[in-house]
C-alpha cells in the first residue's frame, strides 16, 4: 500500500473503534497501534512527536481530578498543540495496550456519563479518538486529497531525513492552525495559510530554492501582520536545517 492507502487504513481502524461493541475496544486499540507500526510515515510522525515528550508530566496535567466540596469530578484536557496532542493520545493508547492503565477503570473515572459502558465508550471515542483522527488528517492532508493514482510508491528517503520532514510538516500544521485562530483579517489568514501549504509541498518535493523563497515570504507575513506564534522560530530553524541537509 502507498502512503495514502495506509493513512486511510489507519483512519478506518479508528472508525472501527467507534463502531465496535465496548467489549472489543481494547482489540481495536491494538489494531490502531499496529497500523501506526506498519505505516512508515505514521511511525516516523509518532516517533518525532514523542522524541522529547514527557508523558508522565503531561499526563498529570491532562488527567484532572477536582473536588468542589459537593462531589469529586474527573475529566481530560487534551494538549493544545497538535504534536503534544498526538503524543499524549498515542502514549495513552499504548498504556491501554500494555495494561498499565485499565481501559475499564479509565472510562469509569473520566467518562462516567450515564453509568453505562456504552455511553462511556462513545464519549471516549468522541473526545480522544476523533482528535487523533483529525490531527493525523491535518498532517497528511495533501496525501489524503491526492488521487490514488498519483500516490504511487516512491523511493523512501533515509530515516533521518524522513523524521525531519515529519517534524516540519507537523510544525507547519500547527502554524496553520495558529494563523487560522489568530485575530488578523480573513483574507490575510488565507494568504498565510497558502504560503504555509506551499511550504509543506516544497518540503515534500525537496525543492530548496522554493523552500527558501517561501520561508522569506512567511517571515515577512509574520512581521507585517504581527502574527507570531510560539513555534515559528523552531519551524524556521527546522526548515533551514532541512534545506542545508538536501543541499549537501
Amino acid at each position: 500500500m502507498n502512503t495514502r492507502e495506509q493513512i486511510l487504513s489507519f483512519l478506518d481502524c479508528c472508525n472501527e473503534l467507534f463502531k465496535c461493541k465496548f467489549i472489543m475496544a481494547t482489540t481495536k486499540i491494538k489494531d490502531i497501534l499496529k497500523c501506526i507500526v506498519n505505516c512508515p510515515e505514521l511511525y516516523r510522525l509518532f516517533e518525532a512527536v514523542t522524541q522529547n515528550f514527557n508523558y508522565p508530566e503531561v499526563k498529570e496535567q491532562c488527567l484532572v481530578s477536582t473536588n468542589d466540596g459537593v462531589y469529586p469530578r474527573s475529566y481530560i484536557i487534551l494538549p493544545q498543540t497538535v504534536g503534544n496532542r498526538l503524543a499524549f493520545i498515542f502514549c495513552l493508547l499504548v498504556e491501554f495496550d500494555k495494561g498499565t492503565l485499565s481501559f475499564n477503570d479509565f472510562l469509569r473515572k473520566y467518562y462516567p456519563e450515564d453509568g453505562s459502558y456504552f455511553a462511556s465508550h462513545r464519549a471516549f471515542c468522541n473526545n480522544i479518538i476523533k482528535p487523533l483522527q483529525d490531527a493525523v488528517s491535518q498532517v497528511f492532508a495533501e496525501e489524503l486529497a491526492a488521487p490514488a493514482e498519483q500516490n504511487a510508491p516512491q523511493t523512501r528517503p533515509d530515516a533521518g531525513k524522513a523524521q525531519l520532514i515529519s517534524a516540519i510538516l507537523l510544525s507547519i500544521s500547527e502554524e496553520i492552525e495558529f494563523v487560522r485562530q489568530s485575530g488578523i483579517k480573513a483574507d490575510d489568514k488565507g494568504d498565510g495559510i497558502k504560503i504555509l501549504t506551499a511550504l509543506a509541498q516544497a518540503v515534500r518535493a525537496e525543492d530548496g530554492d522554493l523552500i527558501e523563497a517561501l520561508t522569506y515570504g512567511y517571515d515577512y507575513f509574520v512581521l507585517y501582520h504581527n502574527c507570531v506564534s510560539g513555534g515559528v522560530a523552531a519551524l524556521v530553524q527546522s526548515v533551514a536545517n532541512f534545506k542545508e541537509l538536501i543541499s549537501v
